[in-house]
């Protein structure tokens, strides 16, 4: 597990934290989620409801909910009691599905760019990740290309729509395609379906579950976190059949055991929230997609605008920059703004090259917001971080308006650690990506 040590969200949160600059990387919420969910988990406590250990694979009321979620969005009906499980969020879902499900010298097929975590997960229970590009700028998935890698090795293909870090949201079309491929190689699916509520304009999103043939093959992974802004928490979950879950379930017991109880109750009262809900919370997200893509067009970065999640792409050429990783680490020190390169996310060293990730929602502390723009300094009752009882939407403007200011202002310019090509001084002094005078740090 040697070359997992290092993240590069680790590494571009310290930098972001060493220059004081406002965090465009790491993907979470601006705000907490509904007050009702808080509630419901203060009355989950107070109540001795999960104080203690609670049921191993999830208490039944969560279960049930994940059920009634599942069939009240999608159709299918879904068995609590034996085609369900719930973990310590969806990453220890992931990880014990892949434990489970593959042997040493198996081989993992997923499309690059992918989350960090599946790299590391394969590679400890001891299988070889394959990775099939999704080519930018649109980033579409090519049935083909993935019918190509299959190999008589290949034992798994992990999926994840909408898709991190890219925004894609596969196509109904798309999952049948890639379907087809999985039934004809009878291979497993791992469904990363944690973004299902992140979806904007006519992009619609359909659980690889419901493609022709996919049912019996097909674990789908989601998250309270993404799905109610509570990432703290770490409740996660997977549906599929039973046989799948059963199997999970056994791998997954022996690593964290149990965990969240009293969060348990309350996220099973989030997903039964109103459609109204789920409207406006992706309406609120869509706003702060829209604000910081034309913002990053403006500046002259070609922008793949996402069909869902909290992720936008651009493409750094027309700056000046040859790779993502270049620009990224320049950027806080230039700027006072971080993001993430996609080249971390592919083992081909050439994966990805151009393309730098952002995140409309991260959370950009108002303190550093405020530093970008000379707007003073946060107050006594403002620690850093944004109030819970803001909207979703008041932090667009709070946060992403801010950074964009900062990215346009017309201070002048010195040195960065990491100096651009000459050819980039150019095109970076007249959207001004320079270093800022801050206090305490000298110009």
């Amino acid at each position: 597990m040697r070359p997992y040590a290092a993240s590069v969200f680790g590494e571009m949160s310290a930098l972001a934290t060493a220059t004081g600059a406002v965090n465009l990387g790491q993907g979470f919420p601006d705000t907490d989620g509904p007050e009702a969910v808080k509630r419901a988990a203060i009355r989950a406590i107070e109540d001795g409801r999960g104080n203690q250990y609670p049921p191993v694979h999830g208490v039944p009321e969560l279960r049930a909910a994940i059920a009634a979620h599942q069939q009240r969005f999608y159709g299918p009906a879904v068995d609590p009691d034996s085609a369900v499980v719930v973990g310590t969020g969806a990453s220890e879902i992931l990880v014990a599905s892949l434990l489970a499900l593959v042997e040493p010298g198996d081989e993992v097929l997923t499309f690059a760019p992918w989350f960090d975590l599946y790299a590391a997960a394969t590679a400890l229970a001891g299988a070889t990740l394959v990775e099939v590009p999704l080519a930018g700028p649109h980033f579409r998935p090519d049935p083909a290309a993935l019918r190509s890698a299959v190999t008589a090795r290949t034992r798994v293909l992990l999926l994840n729509t909408p898709h991190n870090p890219t925004g894609t949201v596969f196509t109904e079309g798309e999952l049948a395609a890639l379907a087809s491929v999985a039934v004809e190689h009878d291979l497993i699916v791992i469904s990363d379906e944690v973004y299902e509520h992140l979806v904007y304009g006519t992009a619609r999103h359909v659980p690889f579950a419901t493609a022709p043939g996919a049912a019996a093959r097909t674990l789908t992974v989601g998250s309270a976190g993404k799905s109610l802004s509570m990432t703290g928490w770490k409740v996660g979950w997977a549906t599929g059949p039973a046989d799948l879950i059963a199997a999970v379930r056994v791998s997954r017991q022996h690593l964290s055991y149990v965990s969240s109880g009293p969060f348990q109750w309350a996220v099973a009262e989030g997903l039964a929230l109103p459609d109204a809900h789920w409207r406006q919370f992706a309406d609120a997200l869509q706003h702060q997609r829209d604000l910081l893509c034309d913002g990053l067009a403006a500046l002259g970065m070609p922008v793949t605008v996402p069909e869902g999640t909290y992720f936008a792409t651009s493409d750094v050429r027309p700056l000046g920059y040859a790779d993502g990783w270049s620009f990224c680490r320049d950027l806080p020190h230039r700027a006072g703004v971080v993001a993430i390169p996609h080249q971390a996310f592919h083992h081909d060293p050439h994966g990805g090259e151009p393309y730098v990730r952002w995140t409309p929602s991260a959370n950009a502390p108002p303190s550093s917001a405020r530093r970008c723009t000379g707007c003073g300094t946060p107050s006594a009752d403002d620690p850093g971080r944004a109030g819970s009882g803001q909207d979703v939407a008041g932090t667009a403007d709070d946060t992403v308006r801010p950074v964009l200011s900062s990215l346009t202002s017309t201070t002048t310019s010195s040195p960065s650690l990491t100096s651009p090509p000459s050819s980039a001084r150019a095109s970076l002094s007249p959207i001004s990506l320079c270093t800022r005078r801050r206090s305490g740090r000298a110009p």
